[in-house]
Order: C-alpha cells, then structure tokens, then sequence
C-alpha cells in the first residue's frame, strides 16, 4: 500500500506540518507507513495548489490519500471540489482522514467480501461530501464574521489591514525576476498562487 499524506495550513505564518506526527502514527498503527508527504501553505478555497497538484500527479491506482481532516483537502466551492473529486476518483486515490472512521477501511489490506467493501465505500463517499460541504460552510462563515469585525473597526476607526509580509514579498519579487513561473514561485517561497499574482500586480503597477 502506497501512502501519501497531505499537510496544509492556510498562511505563510501557520506551521503546515503541525499534523505530520499525527498522520504518521495513524499509519503506524494501521501496520503502514506513509511513503510521500506534500506540504504547502495555501487557502483550502484554492484549486490551483503546486502541492496538491504534484501528488495528484504522482499517484497511481490503488494509493491512499491522507489528511488530517477533509477541510486539509478543500474548503473549496462546489464546482471546484467536484472537479478535485473528480480527479481523485480518476487516479484510484482513497481518502482517508484522521476524523473520518468510516474512511479508515482503505488502510486495511483486506476490506472484506465486495457488497460490504461496495457499501461501506458508499458511505464513505457520502460523508466525504458532507464533510466537504460544513468545510465550506464553516470557512463561508468565518468569513462573513471576518467581513463584519472589519467594517466594525473601520466604523471605529481602528482598522489597519494586515501588515504586509516584507520579507515573502521580497522572495517572490526575487523569484518572478528569475523568470519562474507563477506555480514555481508559489511552490518556492511557500506561499498561495493567488498570494504570488497578487504581488506580481503590484510590480507591476509600480513599474
């Protein structure tokens, strides 16, 4: 069996292999051990993740997918994670999630006889959507909540906006000028392709 775990955090500042031990000994104790891990800070509402993207990429029939939590793997809008799923169920990815019981048959060798493989795999499908619906939910929320403290603050005249991040700023100003590519600077200075246009614009605007 060929595992390869996925890590993600939202921002450059959020420690993306904090899950890492977690997912390892989740594995150990399902007699396995994880073969390849991808690791990237990137908003879960993005499909265009370097990471992401390579494992996708990488794997091969029969690997198992696993994360920590679905919302690791998407907080994307439904036509984005539709055509993600797509995607995995193409290469014969399994996904298996740390919070997900009913997804931890895929680590076992043996999954029993084929109508309760066929029916567990069923449910398994349909707790993927659900949880994959609240992750979207959830991040839908936070944001409405985000949007409604900011508008307060500017109310109060105490909004400053989020304080640029000079030095990421200056790496992928570095690495646009070396003519790589707008996933290739994403990919090296760690940061979300959207991140790295954004920057690319200021550039830019300021030439």
């Amino acid at each position: 069996m060929f595992i390869r775990s996925y890590l993600r955090a939202s921002t450059i500042e959020q420690d993306a292999t904090r899950a890492n031990a977690a997912l390892e000994q989740f594995a150990a104790d399902h007699g396995q051990l994880i073969a390849n891990t991808y690791t990237e800070n990137a908003s879960g509402t993005e499909a265009d993740r370097p990471e992401l993207l390579r494992l996708l990429k990488d794997a091969r029939k029969g690997d198992v997918l696993l994360v920590e939590s679905i919302d690791r793997l998407s907080r994307m809008e439904e036509p984005d994670w539709r055509t993600l799923k797509t995607t995995i169920n193409a290469k014969g990815l399994s996904i298996v999630a740390l919070d997900l019981p009913t997804s931890h048959l895929a680590m076992k060798a043996t999954q029993g006889d084929e109508f309760t493989s066929r029916m567990l795999g069923a449910i398994n499908d349909m707790m993927i959507e659900v949880m994959a619906a609240v992750a979207r939910k959830h991040y839908q929320q936070l944001r409405e909540r985000q949007a409604q403290g900011i508008a307060k603050a500017k109310t109060a005249g105490a909004y400053k906006g989020r304080p640029i991040d000079a030095d990421l700023h200056k790496r992928v100003r570095e690495l646009l000028a070396a003519n790589l590519g707008i996933r290739a600077t994403a990919r090296h200075a760690g940061c979300s392709t959207t991140t790295v246009l954004k920057i690319r614009d200021q550039v830019e605007q300021a030439e």
